[in-house]
C-alpha cells in the first residue's frame, strides 16, 4: 500500500489539540510547534489511523451496507424490509439511490462515499421503504419520518446537490426503480 502524501502544518498558536484532514488530495495533520520530531512522528501516526479508521466508517463494502440496512430496517421498519442485496453504484448520477422492489435489491450512488453517516442512513432508509410501499405517497413518508435525521438529511443532500450544481432527479419516475429526492 503507498504512503500517504502527509503534510505537517506546526503552529505556535495550537497549544494542544492535533487535527487531521483532507486537503487537495493530500491528509494535513496540524500539531503544536513545541511537539519533538519523535511526539510529531507519534501523532502523525495516530492520526492517520484515525483518519482510516473514520474514511472506513463512512466507505463501508457492500457486504457493510447490507448489515447496515439490516440494522436500520429493524430499528425504524419494525425488520419488515429485508432487502436481497446493497451496494454502490458508480452509474447513478442524478439518483442518491435505487431500489427494486420485484428482486429486493438497493443501490446507492457513489457519490455518498465520504458524506456523513447519518445521510448514507436516511438514504438507506429511504429505499428500505421503497420495498414496503412503490410510491412517495403519505404511507411512505411515514415510514421515512421514523429516520429521526430524514428532515435533516434531505436538506443537506438538497444543499450539496445545489452546491454541485446538479439538477434533482424527477421525485415521480417511472419504472420499478425509484430515486431519493
Amino acid at each position: 500500500m503507498e504512503a500517504p502524501d502527509v503534510e505537517i502544518r506546526r503552529s505556535l498558536r495550537r497549544r494542544r489539540t492535533v487535527t487531521a484532514f483532507r486537503e487537495n488530495g493530500r491528509i494535513v495533520v496540524c500539531l503544536p510547534s513545541r511537539l519533538s520530531k519523535a511526539e510529531e512522528r507519534r501523532w502523525v501516526q495516530v492520526m492517520l489511523d484515525r483518519l482510516a479508521a473514520q474514511e472506513k466508517r463512512r466507505r463501508p463494502s457492500d457486504e457493510g451496507l447490507l448489515a447496515r440496512a439490516g440494522e436500520l430496517s429493524r430499528k425504524y421498519l419494525g425488520g419488515r424490509a429485508m432487502p436481497s442485496s446493497v451496494r454502490w453504484s458508480s452509474t447513478q448520477r442524478a439518483r442518491w439511490g435505487s431500489c427494486t422492489p420485484t428482486d429486493g435489491s438497493i443501490r446507492l450512488s457513489s457519490r455518498l462515499q465520504g458524506l456523513p453517516t447519518w445521510v448514507i442512513d436516511y438514504v438507506l432508509v429511504h429505499e428500505l421503504a421503497h420495498l414496503l410501499v412503490n410510491d412517495h405517497g403519505p404511507e411512505f413518508w411515514a415510514l421515512v419520518g421514523k429516520y429521526p435525521r430524514a428532515e435533516r438529511a434531505r436538506g443537506f443532500l438538497d444543499g450539496y446537490s445545489h452546491a454541485a450544481g446538479a439538477v434533482p432527479a424527477d421525485p415521480d419516475g417511472e419504472g420499478d426503480e425509484d430515486d431519493v429526492t
